[in-house]
């Protein structure tokens, strides 16, 4: 292809990636186990990306998480070290959230990749952190499968392991087949085909394919299918037995839906991901620079494209990057790879060598680790808390606050939580301290940790285990630097076994 066109399939991508996020950014976790129904609209026009721009900057994490790997490699080398890339993304001062946090939180305690992304280290590898910010790979590495498996795999272990990892493989993948064809269910088919049969994110996207032979015009009856089989989520302590669902399953599930129910065109596949709820500004994210790919930034409807221009200038947080700055480095990368990898670069285009790729190795997290129960606690400690429970595992889903009362000026400024006639606050960003928590297991110490209050050194739940000998257990949490002005919170205690509940009661 010349190097026109595939510089404009870059841009493509990176814009309309841009434009999903912004457009699903109302709906974002609002239908959870729902679809959006068609009687609510979801907004769009002129000055829209600027306002969530301006109003909610957290919004880009797909993008700002993609561009730090890209500011990297720039910086460091196409080829530079998995634990250099880590690094660079751990210490990084914008907001993360969920694997991307806790991989965070594992980089700076000294627990590097692929620990740092492993289910036993984080309760959060199955979630979709790196489906959301494997774009740029893909982008890099244009029908060079091989390629782009194996900067996946570098990237990917830094976050995420198991399904967490086969979503942003598997995202990855589309949009570098993408390049190459136009073909919505060819690029899918071959996208999935790197994911081993074996797991279960392949099975759960298999099933979307096969549903939608069988209701081709119905994207909701197959979303509904869809819903029945795989809208569960074992791992993300946010998340199980209740209605949130980060899994990245479900949410790459929705993105082969919306592209084969979207059959290409550009805002009914936009909306379609929206509209499957859940993460659904970075599912339709996914799907947007996708066919950004195919169409290119030049096909590009209009009336998506220009919102968008108003911040194609300005760097992203945490970045010295812009998307104007973004094309240009995706371009340049891409070229090198191209070279690197036996295809031919002259002054005006291209050849890429097309590549296969074996399928990924088999990856299964929380295996023997079923959920049984989700116990309310809801209460404080500022001292012991002890807790025992029948199973194998056991997450506390919790937090530190603060117990400084809110003046007016500071509600603006944090965020707050309202316990009965008391105001507990999250600390201003700022904050040092940092609690230190002594966890004992059935009268063993089983370690020390570390629970920072500033943001972006938080752990995100205070302790978990999981394959312990199936049986009775008994567990203490102990504040060794207790602070007046503190308080650990603990929400939910959610417990594991390695057998499915017998019946619907759980005993304890």
């Amino acid at each position: 292809m010349s190097k026109e066109v595939l510089l404009d399939k870059i841009k493509g991508g990176w814009a309309a990636q841009t434009i999903g996020v912004v457009y699903g950014a109302p709906t974002e976790f609002k239908f959870q186990g729902t679809t959006v129904q068609d009687y609510q609209p979801i907004p769009w026009s002129d000055g829209y990306v600027k306002y969530w721009w301006d109003k909610k900057p957290g919004l880009f994490d797909d993008i700002y998480n993609d561009l730090t790997f890209v500011e990297t490699l720039e910086n460091r080398g196409l080829n530079c070290p998995t634990d250099t890339l880590a690094n660079r993304f751990a210490w990084a001062e914008y907001h993360l959230a969920h694997a991307n946090q806790a991989a965070r939180y594992n980089i700076r305690n000294g627990i590097m990749p692929p620990a740092s992304g492993h289910w036993l280290n984080n309760p959060h590898a199955d979630d979709l952190d790196f489906q959301i910010e494997a774009d740029f790979i893909g982008l890099m590495s244009p029908g060079m499968i091989d390629q782009t498996m194996k900067i996946a795999n570098r990237v990917g272990h830094i976050m995420n392991s198991g399904d967490g990892f086969y979503g942003g493989a598997f995202v990855s993948a589309l949009y570098s087949n993408a390049f190459i064809s136009s073909d919505i269910k060819d690029v899918l088919n071959k996208s999935i085909s790197v994911i081993p049969a074996q797991s279960q994110f392949y099975q759960c996207i298999n099933d979307v394919i096969q549903w939608h032979k069988l209701y081709p015009d119905d994207w909701q009856q197959c979303w509904f299918e869809l819903h029945k089989k795989w809208n569960k989520d074992v791992g993300c302590p946010k998340g199980v037995f209740l209605s949130f669902n980060i899994d990245a399953k479900i949410n790459s599930a929705y993105i082969a839906l919306a592209l084969l129910y979207g059959k290409g065109d550009f805002s009914k596949s936009l909306e379609i991901a929206a509209r499957c709820g859940q993460d659904s500004d970075c599912n339709p994210g996914s799907v947007g620079g996708i066919l950004g790919v195919m169409l290119g930034y030049s096909n590009i409807p209009e009336f998506w494209l220009k919102p968008l221009k108003e911040i194609e200038n300005l760097n992203f947080e945490g970045t010295d990057i812009s998307l104007a700055k973004a094309y240009k480095l995706s371009f340049k990368h891409a070229l090198e790879l191209i070279a690197e990898n036996q295809g031919k670069v002259s002054a005006d285009s291209v050849i890429i060598k097309a590549q296969k790729a074996e399928a990924l190795p088999l990856e299964q997290n929380f295996g023997k680790t079923i959920p049984v129960f989700r116990e309310r606690k809801d209460c404080f400690f500022t001292g012991e808390y002890t807790f025992g429970f029948n199973g194998n595992g056991f997450v506390v889903y919790g937090n530190l606050v603060s117990t400084r009362h809110i003046t007016p000026d500071y509600i603006h400024r944090v965020s707050i939580r309202h316990i009965g006639s008391e105001v507990f606050a999250l600390a201003e960003p700022n904050d040092t301290y940092v609690a230190q928590l002594e966890v004992w297991i059935d009268g063993k110490k089983d370690g020390v940790v570390k629970l920072p209050m500033k943001n972006t050194e938080r752990r995100l739940e205070p302790a978990w285990k999981y394959l312990l000998p199936e049986g009775k257990h008994s567990v203490t949490l102990k504040w060794l630097n207790r602070d007046e002005n503190y308080l650990i919170r603990i929400n939910d205690i959610i417990y594991y076994s390695e057998n499915k509940p017998e019946s619907p009661f759980y005993h304890n």
